[in-house]
């Protein structure tokens, strides 16, 4: 069957994307208003994007109505922010998070979760999360109008936070320690416990 996204519905072409384009890494990202105020929410259009400067990229979307994310706003107005990657332990917590919730309300009270200063920019981390990644916004791509349009957010990590318990004797990242969760379609995750290797 073919689809032509041009006579589909934003909701249709947005369930078929995130059913093919799987699994998805989350960025759980933390965000800090410029009074102070916390935010915590997950993005799973999110990826690592070069090495040299170190920079990933997430997709924040605008709401239905056209209006911005609290965690696009704060990044506009900070240009800073943390990705925490959510291991399985963590996967209710992350998806309390995506809840609703008036702006300036935070959602770590919301779901429980204490925080750790960061070392180089002021939202905090999620002081629970295996990996943190402290970013300072590149630039940021607009990507169509109005609800759902997308916002590409580039940013250079300034400071990777790693858990000793997720680190082998040679100080690499064990992904089974880590236990990383990844995002499928609908309501789906996944565990990322099953791999294998190929030369």
């Amino acid at each position: 069957m073919d689809f032509d996204p041009a006579k589909l519905s934003t909701s249709a072409v947005y369930a078929l994307m995130i059913r093919a384009i799987t699994p998805r890494p989350i960025a759980w990202i933390s965000t800090q208003s410029p009074t102070g105020q916390l935010n915590l929410a997950p993005f799973s259009y999110f990826a690592g994007v070069g090495s040299n400067p170190p920079t990933v990229m997430v997709s924040i979307a605008n709401r239905p109505s056209g209006d911005k994310k609290d965690t696009l706003r704060n990044i506009e107005a900070t240009g800073e922010f943390v990705v925490n990657i959510v291991p399985a332990q963590l996967a209710q917590a992350m998806v309390r998070t995506a809840d609703e919730l008036p702006y300036g309300e935070s959602e770590f009270v919301h779901a429980g979760l204490g925080t750790a200063p960061s070392q180089l920019v002021r939202p905090p981390r999620v002081a629970s999360a295996p990996i943190q990644l402290e970013c300072r916004a590149l630039e940021i791509v607009r990507i169509g109008q109005g609800g759902s349009a997308a916002n590409a957010v580039f940013g250079q990590i300034v400071w990777f936070h790693v858990a000793d318990e997720v680190l082998t004797a040679d100080h690499k990242i064990d992904p089974a320690l880590v236990d990383s969760v990844g995002r499928m379609g609908g309501l789906s995750y996944c565990h990322t416990r099953e791999r294998f290797e190929l030369k």
